[in-house]
């Protein structure tokens, strides 16, 4: 039997074995931190929100193509030869009618869910409506039968016969031409797609791994789902643009690449060309050699038309590779080309995945254990301090001993006098927090959208419409700014009294982790660039009629900028928690030292002989604490193994050395 889904499902697996290897350890480390009570809840939940991240972490693969393109035959190829036939739709004519997700969650059932055309009519988002298991048409799988999945989703192409003034409530433009939009049949009705969405969870090995497949619809209908080309297609970690070597590349599939593939993309890695149907060339006539010679020529006709290199064009042939996989022809499927895309698909996708997962789960690990060895030292250092004091009263009378005690006494004091230079510290630091959260904060955007509303909706010319648009996103960037201004302020003060307490007070602080907004700003920017496509030119508006444009505007640009600040807010209300935590941590500990300290010396002013009982017990805190940096190193080195990287590495990927154990 011939391979299935080589390099993808093999690459896959291993991708997913790795995610399980990290998240043991990461959960190692947050054990032991609870265990040892060296950790606190702010470590604790940012922990939490590694393992979740690594636990649900998904891969989207996303199919663009007119309609013909074997598009589905080519998903079918790929991912699901192994159920021996086709289960995505694939005949001829328009298979996928609306946008089509593969997926699956541990737990979850297997299901068809179905969302209907008639939900663009509540003007909310689809990613909001898969809140509301009500609005969709919910048909159970049975995901070990082929025949009974391919009935079901055979759905997913149900169309609808509509008037064009319904059709065009939907969202879908008509043109009688056909070209730039539906065109009306001989009694004036309009064919529409049954269903907005479409969503289908079964327990399929790849989807198993976190592999998302989105199958979109042709031009007409991706045009229709704003939210599909401003979010799902962005956001998607790897684009495959399928061409047919019959047709080469038409003025719609030239609109398609140029709109939503290659339109607002600064990312190049991921998107991959596919030219369909090779096949076609092997009429029996040619020779091999000519067949060959005709490929490249398409190959490079193919790449110069769309500006790219040849090298992100893949010939193949969908329809032959499905056929040799499910009769274990390994000739056929050499033939096909298959394994040469799904190994430059694998290559594009899961390497650069895997740093960027091992990239945030390692500044997140290295900076608590960074934090959590500064508190072990910082035990360790002053237990050594008193052990030394002890020590040093070994053969001392009384008047020795109280002096030691006004000396801890004079320290405490002296450190409750610093303390209120922190409590002042707090208060600020409470002030300037407040004020970024105003610029970065959803009040503010809520404040800003709204404006943006009354604006549109008051102007009475096209031109009052545009400045609200644009001055939507001229407010947006003008609060990133401000947010800048404040972030840049809080590491400054934090970093000063970061430096003051380990001067002044011997502790153990690294200077406070930055924060940048740029992610931010190149998301706004990704997003204007998608309005100034879709909705911010000249014919738009003005043919289209104002409720309708400032609907439209908020139903995709505002819901986009709205889900971009909910992740800024997210990011800096961790950050926030993140560089207070080290000093409070610090600062009491500090204050635990200082008592248990005085209460010792005390306890051998009262009774002499409790001196060499109290000496010894300290040693053994202190061969303790030694342990306990001696596990955390191990624990460290242990995740920076399953992610693959030595603790040089990593710590030039960190931006910072690894402190050693004392």
């Amino acid at each position: 039997m011939v391979e299935q889904n080589g390099k993808l499902i093999e690459e896959f697996s291993a991708y997913g074995r790795w995610r399980g290897a990290v998240a043991d350890e990461v959960g190692r480390l947050r054990a032991w931190l609870t265990r040892n009570e060296v950790g606190d809840a702010q470590a604790d939940l940012r922990l939490q929100y590694v393992l979740e991240r690594l636990r649900d972490d998904k891969l989207s693969v996303a199919f663009i193509a007119e309609f013909s393109r074997g598009k589905s035959e080519l998903i079918n190829a790929i991912f699901f030869s192994d159920y021996g036939d086709r289960i995505l739709p694939s005949s001829a004519g328009r298979t996928t009618m609306c946008p089509t997700e593969l997926q699956w969650s541990a737990g979850a059932t297997p299901e068809l869910r179905l969302l209907p055309i008639a939900s663009r009519a509540l003007q909310a988002p689809v990613s909001e409506l898969k809140r509301f298991p009500d609005e969709w048409v919910v048909t159970p799988l049975k995901a070990d039968s082929a025949a009974e999945l391919q009935v079901a989703l055979a759905r997913v192409g149900e169309t609808l016969r509509v008037p064009a003034e319904e059709a065009r409530r939907f969202g879908f433009d008509i043109d009688p031409a056909g070209e730039q939009g539906l065109a009306p049949e001989a009694d004036g009705l309009v064919e529409i797609p049954s269903w907005r969405h479409a969503v289908i969870q079964f327990p399929h090995p790849l989807l198993e791994q976190g592999l998302v497949v989105l199958d979109t619809p042709g031009l007409n209908a991706i045009g229709a789902e704003p939210e599909l080309t401003l979010s799902m297609l962005p956001n998607a970690h790897a684009v495959l643009f399928i061409l047919a070597a019959d047709t080469g590349v038409t003025q719609s599939d030239l609109a398609v690449w140029r709109e939503y593939v290659q339109g607002g993309q600064e990312r190049k890695k991921g998107r991959l060309v596919v030219l369909n149907k090779i096949d076609g060339l092997w009429d029996g006539l040619r020779e091999e050699a000519q067949i060959e010679a005709e490929i490249s020529r398409q190959v490079e006709s193919v790449a110069s038309t769309l500006g790219v290199g040849e090298d992100r064009v893949f010939p193949v042939s969908a329809q032959k590779g499905l056929v040799a996989r499910v009769n274990g022809d390994a000739e056929l499927l050499a033939r096909s080309r298959l394994p040469a895309l799904e190994r430059a698909l694998a290559d594009d996708l899961l390497p650069t995945r895997q740093e960027i997962v091992g990239e945030s789960t390692l500044s997140e690990t290295d900076e608590l254990v960074r934090q959590t060895r500064g508190l072990l030292e910082a035990r360790l250092a002053g237990l050594r301090e008193q052990l030394q004091e002890l020590t040093d009263l070994r053969g001392k009378n009384q008047s020795v001993i109280e002096y030691m005690m006004r000396k801890i006494r004079a320290e405490k004091d002296e450190f409750e006098q610093g303390l209120q230079k922190y409590y002042a510290v707090r208060s600020v630091f409470s002030n300037l927090t407040n004020n970024l959260l105003a610029n970065l904060g959803m009040d503010a955007l809520r404040d800003e959208t709204r404006r943006t509303r009354e604006a549109m909706l008051e102007a009475s010319f096209t031109r009052g419409l545009k400045e609200a648009m644009e001055g939507f996103f001229s407010h947006l960037r003008g609060n990133l700014r401000r947010s800048t201004t404040e972030i840049a302020e809080i590491t400054s003060m934090l970093d000063a009294m970061y430096k003051r307490f380990s001067v002044e007070h011997g502790l153990t602080l690294n200077p406070p982790e930055p924060f940048s907004t740029l992610r931010y700003e190149r998301e706004l920017d990704r997003l204007e660039k998608a309005f100034n496509r879709q909705i911010n030119t000249a014919l738009i508006l003005v043919t289209t009629e104002k409720h309708t444009l400032t609907q439209k505007f908020f139903e995709t640009v505002a819901l986009q900028a709205r889900r971009t600040f909910e992740v800024a807010n997210r990011d800096v209300e961790q950050w926030l928690r993140a560089v207070m935590s080290p000093l409070e941590t610090q600062v009491r500990e500090y204050q635990i030292q200082l008592k248990r300290r005085l209460e010792s010396v005390k306890r051998i002013h009262q009774a002499t002989d409790t001196l060499e009982e109290r000496v010894e017990e300290l040693q053994q805190q202190e061969l303790a604490l030694l342990g306990l940096v001696s596990e955390l190193s191990g624990l460290d080195e242990a995740i920076h193994r399953a992610l693959g990287l030595t603790h040089a590495a990593a710590g030039a990927a960190a931006g910072g050395g690894i402190i050693q154990a004392a």
